[in-house]
């Protein structure tokens, strides 16, 4: 079993590394294999509307997203974490996504588990709307959507943090990161059963 937490922030140690690593945690501390992935430093690039990756079953583009598709695939469960830009996902995260088309040949993350953690520079500073967005992602490729677990049992992962480093004094952030990889760990666990 494995989960992959993927950061789509700009900065490579902000707020959302941090509460994705958090979640993480969690998750391997349920003796589940974890790996962490940060958007920061890779090599992106827009999906240009070409629809050859619905032809060929890949995406023409050489970049860095091709390998984190192919983690994607192979984990069992993904949390992607984002900080919240006009209340929606960064343009990093939104990338990946775009660029997930061809994932969707066979619904290749169909049965995955998704959690979403989002970073907000106020208490009410779009998560929720950051985190529908990547639930929507999830939905859109037939995975299994989970929030954060008992006791708070929301969204998913919901920080605050202005500056990097905020998100180490924010309790309710840290709270809902740890209670979402607790929940993608359970039905992780569930799924593979046997």
């Amino acid at each position: 079993m494995k989960v992959i937490g993927i950061s789509g922030s700009p900065r490579p140690e902000g707020n959302t590394t941090l509460l994705v690593k958090e979640a993480l945690k969690v998750i391997e501390n349920e003796g589940i294999d974890v790996e962490f992935i940060s958007l920061a430093n890779k090599e992106l690039n827009p999906c240009i509307g070409c629809n050859l990756c619905k032809e060929e079953g890949k995406c023409p583009i050489i970049d860095d997203v091709e390998e984190i598709l192919e983690k994607m695939k192979k984990a069992d469960g993904i949390i992607l974490g984002s900080p919240v830009y006009f209340g929606g996902v960064s343009a990093q995260l939104k990338m990946l996504m775009d660029r997930s088309r061809p994932l969707r040949i066979g619904f290749q993350l169909k049965n995955k588990v998704g959690g979403a953690i989002a970073v907000g520079a106020s208490r009410n500073g779009g998560q929720e709307t950051t985190i529908q967005q990547i639930h929507n992602f999830f939905l859109i490729h037939a995975s299994i959507v989970v929030g954060d677990s008992d006791p708070t049992a929301h969204y998913g992962g919901t920080g605050v943090g202005k500056s990097p480093e905020d998100c180490k004094n924010d309790k309710i952030g840290l709270e809902t990161a740890r209670n979402l990889g607790k929940k993608v760990a359970e039905v992780v666990k569930l799924i593979n059963k046997k």
